[in-house]
């Protein structure tokens, strides 16, 4: 890509230098930006699914710059109708100025009247000083960011005040041209969304196909020509003649869990050294260490907590985490969410890990209670899990280790692709809103070969 011919001094710290036509000013000076003063004591209880009435936009309903129009709520005309300042049109550009700050929507499309919550801002053009798309892509650049970490405010909570937002210096070639890098901008990020789309499936894919490699390998062995017969569970189907079905209470010695020492109390939390693991920690493979530990004292205060050996096999007994499981490589001890499982004859404990993997679903349909469903020790310890000979076992471990390294391999490949491509749409639109590149001549290329 080439540069412009002429270029001059922007007297903005951050784009030292733009095209010599190019103007910068403060975006207030061009731009109406409005955002919901307060609530105007509206309720979360007001909140309605009703299609029928007018949207309420969050920042939450932002995916990808995409608005996710069934999952918005809805309010009444009469709360629609308190902020006629507010009321969206096509074409405008919605903002967080909290938490997130700087995530962006462009109302391209709505299916309704719509209105918007106290954490974000609308921005509008004024005068015909801007063409919308154009001020869409320089707000997501790197000039733009660069305003937000200059001016947002808070400590654990960041904002961005609507003052502050209009102290941007926009960058404002002439129309025809903001047009024109809009045009070539859509042309090219939509290629690249596509790509990143396409990738993003194969990480899809890629771990769809661990999980039956695993599947296959823990419920039919090595051995394609192995005679089946019925397991008489359930979940298991038929399975290799030579296997054994072992109930998870007779397989292992030792089944355990732990205890929570009092919250906040220093002689137990700090400056502790032992690793205390709490169901967030899972992780579905292996896990290396743990995010919190308690203290000696702990240990002689909580009987119920005890020291488990490396090796063990945990899973997550409660709540939204239920049914995750991990292989830790360190000693631990657990709060009361976690049920442990280690010492036994018959089954090794990767084998059993990889068992709860694949039958995660079972293991959470087994579950009981609403919003905090929980599934017992004595549940897990009754299930039972087909399993050939230990050293059968290990070959099937060893394969799936194999497949599993293969498979990650190349998904972090992927993923590094996904990345630069990211990097690159990033870099591609901060360069040309800034006027570091002209496109001028590509963007009508480009144009004619999709005419």
């Amino acid at each position: 890509m080439k540069s412009y011919n002429q270029y001059k001094s922007s007297g903005d710290s951050f784009v030292k230098s733009i095209p010599s036509h190019w103007r910068i000013d403060k975006l207030k000076r061009h731009c109406y930006l409005k955002g919901r003063i307060g609530w105007q004591g509206l309720k979360h209880s007001e909140f309605s699914e009703d299609k029928n009435l007018p949207y309420l936009i969050t920042g939450m309903n932002f995916k990808n710059g995409i608005i996710q129009w069934d999952e918005v709520y809805h309010i009444s005309e009469e709360r629609y109708n308190e902020a006629p300042e507010i009321q969206l049109k096509i074409g405008d550009i919605l903002m967080t100025k909290d938490g997130t700050i700087g995530k962006l929507l462009f109302v391209d499309t709505l299916p309704g009247k719509a209105s918007l919550n106290s954490h974000l801002l609308v921005l509008r053009p004024l005068n015909n000083a801007y063409f919308p798309r154009f001020l869409y892509y320089q707000l997501l650049s790197e000039h733009f960011n660069n305003h937000i970490e200059l001016y947002k405010s808070g400590t654990t909570f960041y904002g961005l005040s609507q003052e502050d937002t209009g102290k941007f210096k926009v960058l404002l070639p002439p129309l025809e041209e903001q047009f024109r890098i809009s045009q070539y901008l859509d042309f090219k990020t939509k290629q690249l969304d596509k790509l990143i789309y396409e990738k993003e499936k194969l990480i899809e894919l890629l771990k769809e196909e661990r999980i039956a490699t695993i599947h296959s390998a823990m419920t039919k062995g090595l051995n394609p020509h192995a005679p089946l017969v019925d397991s008489g569970i359930e979940w298991s189907g038929k399975i290799p003649d030579s296997w054994q079905i072992w109930k998870l209470s007779h397989a292992f010695k030792k089944i355990g869990s732990g205890t929570t020492p009092e919250s906040g109390n220093p002689l137990y939390h700090e400056n502790g050294t032992v690793n205390w693991l709490n169901t967030g920690d899972l992780n579905d493979g292996i896990l290396t260490e743990t995010s919190k530990k308690v203290t000696e004292r702990a240990l002689k205060d909580y009987a119920a907590l005890k020291i488990f050996p490396a090796r063990t096999v945990v899973i997550a007994m409660y709540g939204a985490t239920i049914g995750k499981v991990s292989v830790v490589n360190c000693e631990i001890t657990t709060n009361q969410a976690c049920c442990v499982f280690y010492d036994s004859d018959v089954i090794i404990n990767e084998f059993l890990f990889y068992w709860f993997i694949i039958n995660k679903p079972q293991i959470i349909n087994l579950s009981k209670g609403g919003g905090q469903p929980n599934i017992s020790s004595e549940a897990l310890k009754s299930l039972k899990v087909p399993c050939p000979n230990k050293d059968e076992q290990q070959q099937i471990i060893d394969f799936i280790k194999v497949e599993e390294e293969r498979i990650l391999n190349i998904a972090n490949k992927v993923r590094n692709e996904i990345d630069y491509l990211k990097e690159y749409k990033t870099a591609l639109i901060s360069e040309v809103v800034t006027g570091k590149v002209d496109i001028r001549d590509e963007a009508i290329t480009e144009l004619l070969a999709t005419a």
